[in-house]
């Protein structure tokens, strides 16, 4: 089995931000017996933001991305240290991989990425991923690692994707408020539980939060990965979830519809900048068709954007038809809709998001 195991910061890090030892013990020794029994395991991890925190004694979290950026340059040294000496203990070599979106965007630094990290797990190493958020754009960054852990699933082909929290998984409300909560043990690719309201986090030393894992998730069911989201405290916690042991956290059905890493980026990860509404014709083409979305569809504008930016296809009743990245700017797009493409200026794109960088969402 190749599984991807993601921890954030909540769980590696006490109340003052000082990393836990003993969790990072645990990790290492989970992953370490998997790797025995012939298992792959991928370790995306968090946390290097807080450890820079403390290391330089601060009060508290900035929010200034420049900050957040140093303090990831102090807090990741010592984070990989930490894995490699928990590693080494059980005679493994962990590999240290730092990813930007860029690297799931472009087709060509996808293949690359793709190509080392199934190397490095050829050569019997534990590749320990975090974004690299020292030099991140904050326009195009993923914003929290249950994102990236998610796409990692896809790059490498996952059997599993376990993102591990601070709760024992999904519940019917927040657990930490509602003593009637109830954990969901079973989620379906198309079950509305996908859109359940869950932006409670546990902390506020990390970027995530439960929405985000069920983004994730999400994430890695549209790649035919199954995903779970369990507690770190759990015993044993990784090895039953290679045993099937459905008790443990909540578990979320792959989708029959698989999407490739550009599009799952442009559908689930990226920043959306705007929307446009489109007519029924336009939706209907869109759906059953797979057009590109061409201006003659297009009712109104909502936002500014550039052309690049991902952004919103709605219907006339407000529904999110689709996602995609528009070959418009917003401008553009408002001095051509209603317009056949021969009315349309040659300088100009014909397509407001062509079907490659399009992903329906309402099938």
């Amino acid at each position: 089995m190749k599984i991807v195991v993601k921890i954030g910061t909540s769980s590696l890090t006490s109340d003052d931000g000082v990393l836990r030892h003993d969790v990072v013990a645990a990790i290492a020794d989970q992953i370490s017996r998997a790797k025995t029994q012939g298992h792959d395991v991928v370790l995306v991890t968090s946390g290097a933001v807080a450890l820079g925190i403390a290391g330089l004694r601060l009060d508290r979290r900035p929010t200034d991305v420049l900050s957040l950026q140093a303090l990831s340059a102090v807090g990741q040294p010592q984070l990989m240290a930490a894995y490699a000496k928990a590693f080494e203990s059980h005679g493994h070599v962990m590999a240290q991989v730092l990813l930007v979106p860029h690297d799931f965007v472009d087709r060509t630094q996808y293949l690359h990425a793709r190509d080392t990290m199934l190397k490095l797990l050829e050569l019997g190493c534990i590749p320990v991923v975090n974004e690299n958020d020292a030099i991140a754009n904050n326009e195009i960054r993923y914003g929290d690692n249950d994102h990236l852990s998610a796409l990692v699933s896809h790059l490498v082909s996952a059997d599993v994707l376990l993102l591990l929290t601070d709760t024992d998984g999904l519940y019917t409300t927040n657990p930490h408020t509602d003593s009637t909560a109830q954990i969901i043990p079973v989620v379906t690719a198309d079950d509305p539980l996908f859109q359940v309201d869950a932006r409670q986090s546990g902390t506020d030393r990390g970027s995530g939060g439960m929405a985000s894992k069920i983004a994730a998730a999400r994430i890695a069911s549209w790649s035919g990965v199954v995903a779970v989201i369990a507690s770190a405290e759990t015993p044993d916690v990784i090895a039953r979830i290679i045993a099937n042991e459905s008790k443990v956290g909540t578990w979320f059905l792959p989708h029959d519809r698989q999407l490739s890493a550009r599009k799952l980026w442009i559908a689930f990860a990226a920043e959306v900048e705007g929307s446009v509404v489109v007519d029924a014709g336009a939706c209907e083409a869109l759906i059953s068709r797979g057009t590109s979305l061409l201006p003659a569809g297009v009712v109104s504008v909502v936002g500014n954007f550039v052309a690049g930016a991902t952004i919103e296809i709605c219907d006339e009743a407000s529904r999110v038809v689709a996602r995609g990245m528009a070959a418009m700017s917003s401008l553009e797009i408002e001095q051509s809709q209603g317009k056949r493409s021969s009315d349309i200026g040659s300088n100009v794109s014909i397509e407001v998001v062509h079907r490659d960088d399009l992903v329906i969402l309402q099938l």
